[in-house]
């Protein structure tokens, strides 16, 4: 049996799979946590990485492995491949002004048109801006530009600052692939190189000597420790559709801590607006995406204000008509991000003495969640991108009445996989890919498939208020 890893180095831990190659089926396992912070010293992750792999056994009878990471912390090193500074994680807002800065010197259509996105405080390109601006003696330093999962990769491979190191601090091996580098925006997903006159603008310096991971192709690999072929990375959501087998047609939507909904495309997107994200993907295809802040914790607040536990809100939205007899929970309880209205919060309309019910406010939150995702797919679908099947993702879409709701709410079929570790899965599959040159096509297991059952009126009264 021949046997590959996946990593998922997320913002919370770090998670490794190890699987068969040939079915997918999953071996063994590990997993570590990560320190809280929006701003992480990367040596933890690499402590974690490593004590990842041990809970799971190892990497000895490990034919290949891969790295998926958070996607956009920034992680400077010298010219001895030491880490300048905590790395700044995509949820480090302090950057948030230096977006707007960027977004004004370069203008937004040149940045949605050559990088297919505009900045927002997540970016990369922000954080060296930011780092330009506060550290500038910091920024002088600056050798090389990775991120989490480039630099996890390298260090994997034996490279890494003099002493701390089986190569040393060889700046030219760091590696990526399209998915992350795409989340930088200092890069052109479409013709597949560095924009080093951006790097420079938010370094502002000369930026022709900064070493940037060179791009591998989803196939490609580079050398590990002894045998082990290690495949190029990608970034989390990336990874998260090649674990899930996503194809052209396919539009995932995750419920987590945010909600994220994000398709499979064979063309490039660009959106002036900054709604859309056109990233790649892992697959050579592209990977436009739309995140929101609010998405499970909406369900954590109202199961909360009920009295309840998620699965007795589900059956309490249940018991209510869609459309909750017109109540309807705009859900900004963090603000939101998409639509952009940082400073919003949470409205409750409709309230009648007929609509203003323990069901009806329980299913209006799970309305409310499923109308923001589909608003951000909406978005997608404006520029042109089709959609034929909806892969539900989170620990949320395992609740029934999210299942029901969601065949309410979307036109299209919905599909709710097994919980998974899809980014590690993915991971793994990649790993697949550069041990033999092809992709794996293993099975998704399904947890459920409810029938469409599309309810416009639910989406119809979210509109109006929303207009309001």
């Amino acid at each position: 049996m021949t046997l590959v890893a996946g990593v998922d180095s997320s913002t919370q831990s770090c998670k490794v799979v190890i699987v068969d190659l040939e079915s997918g089926r999953q071996v063994r396992a590990g997993r570590a946590s990560h320190p809280a912070g929006t701003a992480v010293d990367p040596a933890h992750w690499w402590d974690a990485l490593q004590s990842a792999l041990a809970e799971a056994g190892g990497l000895e009878d490990v034919a290949a492995i891969a790295i998926g990471g958070q996607q956009h912390g920034m992680v400077a090193l010298d010219s001895d491949g030491r880490v300048i500074r905590d790395a700044l994680l995509w949820n480090d807002t302090r950057s948030a002004q230096a977006a707007s800065d960027l977004t004004a010197e370069i203008g937004a259509s040149v940045l949605a048109d050559r990088t297919g996105s505009v900045p927002v405080a997540s970016f990369t390109v922000t954080k060296l801006r930011w780092l330009a601006d506060a550290e500038p003696d910091n920024a002088a330093r600056v050798a090389a530009v990775a991120l989490p999962h480039d630099w996890l990769t390298w260090r994997l491979r034996g490279y890494g600052p003099a002493g701390e190191s089986e190569h040393g601090p060889v700046l030219e091996e760091l590696v990526t692939d399209r998915s992350d580098a795409s989340g930088t925006l200092y890069f052109d997903p479409v013709s597949g190189e560095y924009l080093r006159d951006i790097l420079g603008t938010a370094l502002r310096r000369d930026a022709s000597d900064v070493v940037l991971p060179r791009v591998l192709g989803p196939a490609e690999s580079v050398p590990g420790p002894g045998d082990l072929v290690v495949g190029a990375g990608a970034g989390d959501n990336a990874g998260a559709a090649l674990g899930l087998g996503a194809s052209v047609g396919d539009v995932v939507v995750s419920i987590g801590t945010s909600g994220t909904v994000f398709a499979v495309t064979e063309t490039s997107t660009h959106d002036a607006t900054g709604t859309v994200a056109g990233f790649a993907d892992a697959s050579g295809n592209f990977l436009p995406l739309v995140a929101t802040l609010n998405a499970a914790r909406v369900l954590d607040s109202i199961a909360g204000l009920l009295g309840v536990d998620h699965d007795a809100l589900g059956a309490l939205a249940l018991e209510a008509e869609p459309g909750s007899s017109g109540l309807v929970l705009q859900p900004y309880f963090e603000g939101e991000r998409t639509p952009n209205l940082p400073d919003a919060t949470a409205t409750l309309f409709g309230m009648t003495l007929a609509s203003t019910t323990r069901p009806a406010l329980a299913r209006a939150a799970i309305e409310g969640l499923l109308c923001g995702l589909a608003d951000g797919l909406d978005a997608i679908r404006s520029l042109g991108v089709g959609a034929e099947r909806l892969l539900l993702i989170g620990g949320a879409a395992l609740n029934p009445a999210v299942q029901a709701v969601a065949a309410q709410v979307f036109a299209e079929p919905v599909v709710v996989p097994n919980p998974g570790e899809y980014v590690a899965r993915g991971a793994a599959a990649q790993a697949a890919w550069a041990l033999t040159g092809s992709r794996p096509e293993w099975p998704l297991d399904i947890a459920a498939s409810p029938a469409v059952d599309h309810r416009p009126i639910i989406r119809e009264q979210y509109a109006r208020h929303s207009a309001v």
